[in-house]
């Protein structure tokens, strides 16, 4: 049968399970968008090519399956790259097909093009410039192939505009990419972990995404169980765990509660599962868990000892090494450290602060926690808002807490949250998010009232870029630039304006029932509540401390 390349590649798209695809159209990904008027293949019109890469990353966070985005040449590409390099720093499995110049017009600055292939070389796992049609047969289902396997992350797939048009005879379809087998550990580096974990007095699991990336989240719970050791996780990792589950401390860090930090610093074995040791969690590597010997659990070899080193170390799929590490542990009592957790827990709390003319933000994550079902898909873009979400909502599911970690990026929280609620129709979703966060893909509200989704945005309002305006007050002496808005829009108006439905809190103190309705009525809505300007996120670990040098709060709090 004779196709050209675009035909081919939604052909393979099909076969490859997708149903889904976001983009936006320009010329020299048009063959593709031709093609894409005579299949089965959905596309969601997004309003910026980094809304749709977004959109595509919520799907695939939702799913734990690679999803695809497109972009066209030049600004279309270009406009990839941040929700490329988000994939790649929170390991999402991600494709993004790009349009490119024909190849007659290669390396002439024609219009519209960039190097697109040397732009994504250092944020992606696999980069492939398409120069001939029948390559394409190989290239998109290897894409999917390095996308889903190991350490999960983006492929992207530049294909120029000729190539797409160009026709080739199809005898035989190849195989869908999957993912390769996952590997776990030898059996002496299951027998010395088993016996570090034995020999041990205070054990604690440091867990991260990885976890949620290899569906291992039940056997973390088993192990921690097993061997009664405290759970702490990173940002990425909430939800691998209930997050209230009497053995897990919540997130550490940067912002983690008072308890876990504390906890954590007096731990005698460290197990880390699919997690990399950054910075935000450790605080000083140098004084992080420094009374603990290490066991290192990750997909990535390149992660084993480049922060910190371990005793030993696994480079395997955190799955398939703990279904051997189980087969190896006995169960374990250590009465004196349970006693101990519960003593730090209660002598360092983390502590909603009583705000009798307005609702705090921690006290707004915890009635979202009451209102919400555990299978609800939550997403938050970056700030104070996300730090109070990661401490205050109990996150009881895995891939449910969509959130950029790695790259931190602002604007990331509508798209996703679209992309979360694709993946799972008649799930409830929320995006909760900020004034400034929102500014930054605001145009996704169009893409939202498109769709008609089950989504409520809730905006934190503070009329600031709150974490910002917080670090100036406390380490650049309240020296505050570029950090306050000198003029807000309406957003309860905006949201109308897209044909939204709207809230505004402004002077509501009872706010559940408002929520409440927003989140059960059918289509989409945003919320606008008011945040005390002054507001900070406690605790918060100073650039260059420990955790356990954290600030726990404002004088007199």
């Amino acid at each position: 049968m004779k196709l050209n390349g675009a035909q081919i590649i939604c052909k393979l798209l099909e076969r490859q399970g997708i149903t889904v695809l976001s983009g936006i159209p320009g010329g020299a990904i048009l063959p593709l968008y031709d093609a894409l008027y005579d299949s089965p293949l959905r596309h969601v019109l997004a309003r910026h090519e980094q809304g749709a890469g977004f959109i595509a990353q919520g799907m695939a966070r939702v799913t734990g399956r690679a999803a695809v985005c497109l972009g066209t040449s030049g600004p279309g590409a270009t406009n990839l790259l941040t929700a490329i390099a988000d994939a790649k720093l929170d390991s999402i499995p991600l494709v993004a097909i790009t349009g490119q110049v024909a190849r007659s017009l290669l390396r002439t600055d024609a219009f519209q093009e960039v190097d697109t292939f040397g732009l994504t070389l250092p944020i992606t796992k696999h980069s492939f410039m398409v120069m001939d049609t029948e390559e394409l047969l190989h290239v998109i289902p290897r894409a999917f192939e390095i996308a889903e396997s190991g350490r999960p992350g983006p492929v992207v797939v530049d294909v120029p505009k000729d190539v797409f048009q160009a026709v080739c005879e199809v005898t035989t379809w190849p195989e869908p990419g999957r993912a390769a087998a996952p590997l776990g550990g030898a059996e002496e580096q299951i027998a010395r972990m088993a016996d570090l974990i034995t020999r041990s007095q205070r054990p604690a699991l440091y867990i991260g995404g990885g976890v949620i990336g290899a569906n291992a989240g039940e056997l973390v719970k088993e192990l921690a169980r097993r061997i009664n050791a405290p759970v702490a996780s990173t940002l990425m990792g909430l939800g691998a765990i209930p997050g209230d589950d009497p053995l897990a401390l919540g997130m550490l860090g940067m912002h983690g509660a008072p308890f876990t930090n504390y906890i954590m610093d007096e731990a005698d074995l460290l197990i880390v599962i699919g997690a990399r040791f950054d910075d935000r969690a450790t605080g000083l590597a140098a004084r992080f868990c420094q009374h603990a010997e290490i066991i290192h659990i990750e997909i990535d070899p390149c992660e084993i000892d480049k922060i910190k080193p371990s005793s030993v170390s696994i480079a395997g799929d955190a799955r398939e090494v703990l279904c051997q590490l189980l087969t190896a542990i006995a169960p374990q009592e250590r009465p004196a450290w349970r006693t101990r957790i519960e003593e730090l827990k209660a002598s360092h709390p983390l502590l909603i602060p009583k705000r009798p003319e307005s609702v705090h933000p921690l006290e707004f994550c915890k009635i979202l926690g009451e209102l919400l079902p555990p299978d609800a898909i939550v997403s938050t873009d970056v700030g104070q808002h996300q730090m109070w979400m990661a401490q205050g909502y109990p996150v009881r599911q895995p891939r449910t807490y969509l959130t950029s970690g790695g790259l931190g990026t602002m604007g990331f929280g509508l798209p996703a949250a679209i992309g979360g609620a694709l993946a799972a129709p008649g799930r409830r979703t929320v995006c909760v998010s900020g004034d400034g966060s929102i500014l930054m893909n605001v145009g996704e509200l169009a893409t939202l009232a498109d769709l008609n989704l089950d989504l409520t945005v809730v905006i934190l309002n503070n009329g600031r870029l709150g974490m910002v305006r917080q670090q100036q007050e406390l380490f650049y002496g309240k020296r505050y630039e570029a950090s306050i808005f000198e003029r807000q829009p309406d957003f309860a108006a905006l949201a109308r304006a897209f044909g939204i439905r709207a809230y505004d809190l402004q002077g509501i103190t009872d706010i559940k029932e408002v929520l409440r309705e927003a989140f059960t009525q059918p289509g989409p809505a945003l919320v606008n509540l008011p945040v005390d300007p002054a507001e900070n996120v406690y605790p918060i670990v100073p650039p260059g401390a420990a955790n356990v040098d954290m600030i726990r709060a404002c004088p007199g709090e």
